[in-house]
């Protein structure tokens, strides 16, 4: 298994968190994360119907500001939520903004 670059939790920047989650993809990411758990990138990507390229950019960006983290199994890459960092570091700020950005789709999965 190899991990790819990740900040510390003390590391993470509020306003970094919030820049990469203005983008609504990004955001979206986020929330599928939060209710489904670690994925491997593609199916991410795919459930999204984004292209690899994109997903990439996306997920690099939430990596690089702890937002997400990333490991490499062979040839899969998974991606989870850093929620706890995310809450050490701003407690109450994950689950704000996720409750603000709950979607019907979202949560018809997570009941089913």
């Amino acid at each position: 298994m190899r991990l790819l670059p990740h900040p510390a939790t003390e590391d993470i920047e509020l306003t970094e968190v919030l820049r990469a989650l203005s983008d609504p993809v990004r955001l979206e990411i986020v929330a599928r994360l939060a209710t489904w758990g670690e994925r491997t990138c593609g199916n991410v990507g795919e459930d999204l119907g984004i292209h690899k390229s994109t997903a990439s950019h996306h997920y690099r960006t939430l990596r690089e500001v702890g937002v997400i983290s990333t490991k490499q199994e062979g040839r899969l890459i998974y991606i989870s939520l850093r929620r706890d960092d995310l809450d050490a570091r701003f407690p109450g700020l994950l689950d704000s903004i996720l409750s603000a950005t709950r979607t019907p789709a979202l949560d018809a999965h997570a009941r089913s």
